[in-house]
């Protein structure tokens, strides 16, 4: 049960252990016992990590696993053509296998590129057999997951059966937890808002929900409804004063920064949160739209925000990627660095890679250099996911192409084409 990854360059995430040029990580039991540059534990598997990068594994907090058949159809799509293609024309023809292929592929993917623990926020909300697809797909899926539930999305219908249904479910503390995804006072009313935060105190749920417009925030903390539980996703425009409003509750803010500035959301908040007392945390959001992966995600909110005023490190970043992130939905005491005590939910990054090569800072080679093909060995818990490479004990050929049939079976139903030519009107 004892695992030893040996002599890599261990980036810790944790700023009492620090970082070490040459350093082990023992894992006993799925959790990591101790990190030091030299640990004898001839008891152990030992997996050789020279010419390897040895950090957590990143933590996105907003995606939308549904929508991977799809990917790059919307990679000239504004946030309006987006929400009219995806919401307006294909969902309606979304079956549970839909979903559970396109869920179960969009967990892959992001395992294969190095997040260990993904938030899927799910609003195909349509059936109870559509729900139970995606958390089957998440626990066939290698990782920790958390299944946000956006139920009733696009109305203001009571969901709250709904939601408890699956929280008897998914009861907590698990591989595959809840989290409630929450409509808000923009998109229903305040009276159902409050109705969702309530319910979600009671269950002890977490909540993700999408700020899309200023007031927002505000509303909800002049009814008293924020809460330290609650993360923002996007927020772009929001005033400064609705930030500190939303740091001082305790709550958490999600940038999406490739689909933020490619869909007209405008610049993302990054800098501006920092100001406010918030720790930025990153996220994908679609795969329609945008690339799968934390480091091109890294990239980009590292350079916009660079280029407004040079405030950001390449360290910032893999904050926002991992403890912060894992903070934002209460596991920072379980994931987002490589403490003792901590699942070992850890990646090994290849460092004799031409694009990798030589490292002389860790952190900026990750964030500068960093790619998928990089991504060399992922543990989950303790579990090895992924080896030289490869992800272990999945069948991708066939589940590509159950893909490619979901995909080409929903555009037909829809009428649209896969040819480039599908150009939504909102």
């Amino acid at each position: 049960m004892k695992t030893l990854l040996s002599g890599g360059t261990v980036v810790t995430m944790n700023p009492s252990i620090g970082d070490l040029d040459r350093g082990d990580v023992l894992i006993d039991n799925g959790v990591i016992t101790a990190v030091a540059e030299h640990i004898d534990a001839p008891d152990a598997e030992v997996i050789d990590a020279s010419d390897r990068i040895v950090m957590p594994g990143f933590v996105d907090n907003h995606r939308h696993a549904w929508q991977t058949a799809f990917r790059g159809a919307g990679s000239d799509w504004t946030f309006a053509q987006w929400a009219a293609a995806m919401h307006g024309t294909v969902k309606p023809h979304y079956t549970p296998e839909d979903v559970y292929i396109g869920t179960l592929l969009g967990r892959l993917e992001a395992v294969h590129s190095g997040v260990t623990t993904m938030l899927d926020w799910y609003h195909v909300a349509q059936t109870h057999a559509h729900e139970d697809a995606a958390i089957a797909a998440l626990t066939d899926a290698p990782g920790r997951s958390i299944f946000c539930l956006g139920a009733g999305w696009g109305s203001s219908d009571a969901v709250d059966d709904d939601i408890r249904r699956v929280r008897a479910r998914l009861s907590g503390g698990g591989r595959i937890d809840m989290a409630l995804g929450m409509r808000g006072p923009g998109a229903t009313d305040i009276d159902t808002a409050a109705r969702e935060v309530k319910l979600a105190d009671e269950l002890g749920l977490r909540i993700s929900l999408h700020v899309e417009a200023p007031g927002v925030i505000a509303e909800l903390h002049e009814h008293g409804l924020l809460r330290d539980t609650l993360t923002g996703v996007h927020a772009n425009g929001i005033g400064e004063d609705e930030l500190r409003l939303l740091a001082d509750a305790g709550g958490s803010i999600s940038i999406s920064p490739d689909a933020e500035l490619k869909m007209g959301f405008g610049a993302p908040m990054t800098g501006l949160a920092l100001a406010a007392g918030l720790r930025p945390t990153l996220s994908i959001d679609d795969v329609p739209s945008v690339g799968g992966d934390m480091f091109s995600t890294m990239r980009t909110a590292f350079a916009a925000q660079r280029g407004l005023d040079g405030s950001l490190r390449s360290r910032d970043l893999l904050d926002f990627a991992t403890v912060d992130a894992a903070a934002s939905m209460g596991l920072d005491a379980r994931t987002g660095t490589l403490t003792p005590g901590k699942d070992a939910d850890i990646i090994l990054l290849r460092t004799d890679d031409l694009t990798m090569f030589p490292v002389t800072d860790p952190a900026g080679s990750i964030v500068s250099h960093g790619h998928p093909g990089l991504v060399d060995t992922v543990l989950a818990a303790g579990r090895i996911v992924k080896r030289d490479g490869a992800l272990l004990g999945v069948d991708l050929p066939a589940l590509r192409a159950r893909l490619l049939a979901s995909r080409d079976r929903i555009a037909a139903a829809a009428g649209v084409s896969l040819d480039g030519t599908w150009c939504p009107q909102p």
